[in-house]
């Protein structure tokens, strides 16, 4: 097993993790057995213990072993496993305290704005601090959004992440009703900048306690003065909680400029909404122990709704104001409200169809020709250029195009020629929906699709074999 390899593949997908543990006695201590899905590999019976020779606390102290990969591959492996398993937040020594937060707090963050977008169908998001960008790459799966932004003051976290906001070829096949743009600025949440204007949420996951004081101050004239999105969701750590975390001695992060408790918070949000006609309702995620409830939640949100409309007037005069981001990241999705991917669209479906309908049709009427040759010898292929539905043979051009022009007659053949009427294509659901009208499809197809002279029907060539004479 090529230990290069499986480490990218690893990486690449660090959240597609599954593991099964077990607590055994070792002679070195406890250990753990796991059964590891990581990637796309599985790796059984792997053993975890303690190293009693080290300090204990961090991931590197775990050692790994198993009876069939190198010590390299199990060493990286072991780091995965724990760092997963740390992440799940499993915060006593030898991973038996009572402090336990699964799904992980980061994760249950992401989804409280998940289960906003569902609930409220916001058509523009912009989160702020948006870091590696998984919030973003989550939200892009929501239908109702049409725009999405984030903003990080460190450039190169979201370049090393932003792939993940490309359109996959999937996107290309098959586009979206819905159209999509996804772009990411480097800036700094104290600066306005116009781009960021007529937002119906924002969100600042874990962001405001990154501020120094200076852009702390500025903070609420930017999000709620500025921007003024209809909603604005704020989470930070509430420092009423650090206690039960062990190893939090002042900050949860060295970061941090700052970590409120919940009154200091409450205080700060109130006066922001106040100043700026938003109210503010507050909750948290993360519920402490048994027994020390009266900390409140590790994670505590604050959610601003805007009381009014933004004035039209204020939003004209700040569009003049100067660009302060810069742009690192842009993709436009495909989107059949483009009428170049929807066309293609049309275009593939009507082709499709009409495919199916030949082939029904040519289906159909080789039964017919074997029945009527039931008990025959035949020394030849069927040749459907031969038959024809519904008309008699040796029809002029004008008489066939003045059959295909009666929209409510069935598909038909004619020599090696299947004529289908417009509206019968226009009866395919798919297509119909596609379209909305039949004049659009006409529009839609001009050009693209074998169409008889007067337009009215697809045309569509059988193609045969040559009679095989026997000698």
């Amino acid at each position: 097993m090529d230990i290069n390899q499986v480490s990218a593949d690893l990486q690449n997908s660090r959240y597609k993790i599954c593991i099964c543990v077990s607590s055994v006695i070792h002679k070195n201590g406890p250990r753990i057995s796991a059964s590891a899905g990581l990637g796309g590999y599985f790796f059984p019976n792997i053993y975890l213990y303690k190293d009693v020779t080290s300090n204990g606390e961090k991931c590197r102290a775990w050692k790994c072993s198993n009876d069939y990969l190198s010590s390299e591959t199990l060493h990286f492996i072991s780091n995965v496993i724990v760092d997963s398993m740390m992440d799940t937040n499993l915060q006593k020594d030898d991973l038996t305290g009572t402090i336990k937060f699964i799904p992980p707090l980061y994760k249950q963050r992401y989804q409280f704005i998940k289960d906003l977008v569902i609930k409220y169908k916001p058509k523009k998001v912009a989160d702020l601090g948006c870091a590696d960008c998984t919030l973003l790459w989550m939200l892009k799966f929501c239908k109702c959004i049409e725009v999405l932004a984030g903003l990080d003051i460190r450039e190169n976290v979201m370049k090393e992440k932003m792939h993940r906001l490309s359109p996959l070829p999937a996107d290309y096949l098959q586009p979206s009703e819905r159209s999509l743009t996804v772009t990411l600025h480097h800036g700094s949440v104290a600066h306005k900048d116009p781009c960021m204007l007529g937002f119906d949420l924002v969100s600042c996951i874990e962001l405001i306690e990154h501020l120094e004081a200076a852009e702390l101050e500025k903070f609420p004239e930017v999000v709620f003065g500025f921007m003024a999105p209809a909603m604005v969701v704020i989470s930070t750590p509430n420092s009423e909680f650090n206690p039960l975390l062990p190893g939090v001695t002042l900050f949860r992060h060295s970061d941090h400029k700052f970590e409120w408790d919940r009154a200091q918070f409450q205080s700060w949000a109130v006066a922001a909404a106040t100043s700026y006609n938003y109210t503010v309702e507050f909750t948290g995620l993360g519920t402490p122990p048994p027994g020390t409830e009266d900390v409140g939640f590790c994670t505590q949100i604050g959610v601003f709704v805007r009381k009014y409309p933004k004035n039209g007037e204020t939003v004209n005069s700040e569009k003049h104001t100067e660009h302060a981001y810069k742009t690192v990241f842009k993709a436009v999705y495909p989107s059949l409200k483009d009428e170049k991917y929807l066309q293609n669209a049309v275009v593939s479906e009507v082709l499709f169809g009409a495919d199916i309908i030949k082939r029904r049709l040519l289906g159909n009427f080789k039964s017919e020709w074997k029945e009527h040759s039931d008990g025959l010898e035949t020394k030849f292929k069927f040749q459907p250029f031969k038959y024809f539905m519904r008309c008699s043979k040796n029809l002029s051009l004008a008489e066939t195009e003045k059959l295909a022009a009666d929209r409510s007659m069935e598909p038909f053949i004619d020599g090696n020629t299947v004529y289908i009427p417009l509206a019968k294509i226009f009866s395919i659901p798919k297509v119909n929906q596609l379209c909305g009208t039949f004049e659009k499809l006409s529009k839609l197809i001009a050009g693209k699709v074998a169409l008889s002279n007067d337009g009215s029907a697809v045309i569509v060539t059988i193609e045969y074999e040559n009679e095989e004479q026997e000698n």
